[in-house]
């Protein structure tokens, strides 16, 4: 098979190709472009020539590995309610709010449908493949890539765009394409083995497109020094993970897991994005754990009175060993989410000052309030690095502003179009970013063809 692999009718191996639209990228914008416009040249009855052109040796490289190779597709539930939960900036969900409402999770899942993928939804509304496996998605986009009978050239990295009058000159290593129309889907900077190295970014800035620098989101979070041994692979449950940098803090309730380098789990990788912005800005940030987060410091302190006055001769440590984590407001007698990890729990005694055999009888009032603040603020080390190449996704990209929320046609360069995670948006984990890179790549081609019409 030749370098450049050609599905449909191309049988030119030299000189200029042309096309009356050109899709650059084919993981999931790229590939929900090609295949929108494709599906909205037949309904128009215009004749359009369409081509894809991805790096790599084959489409949707990226979704093979997403999700630990299960590919969290969507996330359950309306638009509204998608852009709520997963797009946490006001400026993002209003951007994004068109293309999701155009092309919903429900509209993805009638599309895989249509290839024979059942999905299964999970209790926290996350959306899988029911099979487990992600490159069962991918397969299925290729089966609707070769449905669409459009020229596809794999193996092909673009090293320049340029503008020449009404056309689009696209140079590769050995071959130069021209177009009408571009749609660029060439994703952002994480996962850069997977050939997202950032040159959309590039092809954008050369066009005239201001570029928001690219930094980490949904990425593990390296402390200067490694946590303990002992608790690498431990999970909180639930808690509540805050970042300090000078006068500013953000935090994330979900769950948090030690690693041997710092920290990942959800709470974690929702707050990386923000981590990365405060070390930007400071030069600094330190992490701290809330594990009460539904106590004030004030209702903690009454619970540890009643403890006392109930369990006096208990030891302090013997009771943390036992005591619910994220326990719901009013009571922190509930485990829902489990209880305080036992390997935690030297750790909090040490912080707090605390004698292993000391008990709630003995506890006088400073000792006290010092293990509350503790438990409301354990401290877990100083950032080291947010690193951008193994985010899931990375934030920052051409500026939202610059394109139109409602085609995805730069308000910059006619006929060019900008899709996926190569805009500066980046959303929460759950589904939400795959779901966003379809959406915006559906109305970027929907959008292309008419351009044209």
């Amino acid at each position: 098979m030749s370098k450049n692999e050609t599905t449909a009718g191309d049988s030119e191996k030299t000189g200029i190709r042309h096309s009356t639209i050109l899709v650059i990228g084919g993981g999931a914008a790229g590939m929900a472009a090609v295949i929108a416009a494709r599906r909205s040249t037949k309904a128009s009855g215009e004749p359009c020539s369409i081509t894809l052109l991805e790096r790599n040796p084959r489409p949707g490289t990226k979704i093979r590995i997403s999700g630990g190779g299960k590919c969290n597709v969507t996330h359950r539930g309306t638009p509204a309610e998608l852009l709520e939960l997963g797009f946490l900036r006001r400026n993002e969900k209003r951007f994004l709010r068109h293309a999701l409402y155009s092309f919903s999770n429900t509209d993805l899942l009638a599309l895989l449908r249509s290839k024979g993928i059942e999905t299964e939804e999970r209790a926290d509304g996350k959306v899988f493949p029911a099979s487990g496996d992600a490159a069962s998605i991918a397969r299925s986009f290729e089966g609707l890539l070769k449905e669409s009978r459009v020229q596809q050239h794999y193996s092909c990295r673009v090293q320049s765009v340029v503008r020449n009058g009404e056309l689009f000159v696209v140079t590769t290593g050995d071959e130069v394409f021209t177009t009408e129309c571009l749609v660029l889907a060439t994703g952002g900077v994480s996962y850069s083995k997977t050939g997202t190295t950032g040159d959309g970014l590039v092809i954008a800035r050369s066009l005239g497109h201001s570029i928001i620098k690219p930094s980490a989101a949904l990425a593990p979070l390296y402390t200067i020094k490694s946590p303990p041994a002992s608790l690498s692979g431990l999970a909180l449950r639930s808690i509540s993970l805050v970042a300090a940098a000078g006068c500013r803090s953000v935090e994330r309730r979900g769950d948090l897991l030690f690693t041997h380098r710092g920290f990942s789990g959800p709470a974690a990788l929702s707050l990386s994005r923000d981590v990365a912005e405060l070390m930007g800005e400071c030069g600094n940030c330190t992490l701290f754990a809330n594990l009460f987060p539904e106590q004030s410091f004030v209702e903690l302190e009454a619970e540890f009175l009643q403890q006392a006055r109930r369990n006096g001769a208990q030891m302090v440590r013997k009771f943390l060993q036992v005591c619910p984590i994220a326990p719901p407001n009013g009571s922190i007698q509930v485990a829902p989410h489990g209880t305080l990890p036992s390997a935690l729990v030297p750790f909090i005694m040490r912080h707090a000052g605390l004698e292993n055999d000391l008990n709630w009888g003995g506890l006088p009032r400073e000792k006290r309030q010092l293990l509350i603040s503790v438990l409301k603020r354990f401290p877990l080390g100083s950032v080291r690095e947010v690193p951008i190449d193994q985010g899931e996704i990375s934030a920052g990209g051409v500026s939202l502003v610059e394109v139109n929320p409602k085609t995805m046609c730069s308000r910059i360069v006619p006929r060019l179009f900008i899709c996926g995670e190569l805009l500066d948006y980046a959303g929460e984990i759950g589904g939400f970013n795959l779901q966003a890179a379809f959406s915006t790549g559906w109305m970027a081609g929907v959008s292309a063809v008419q351009s044209i019409a």
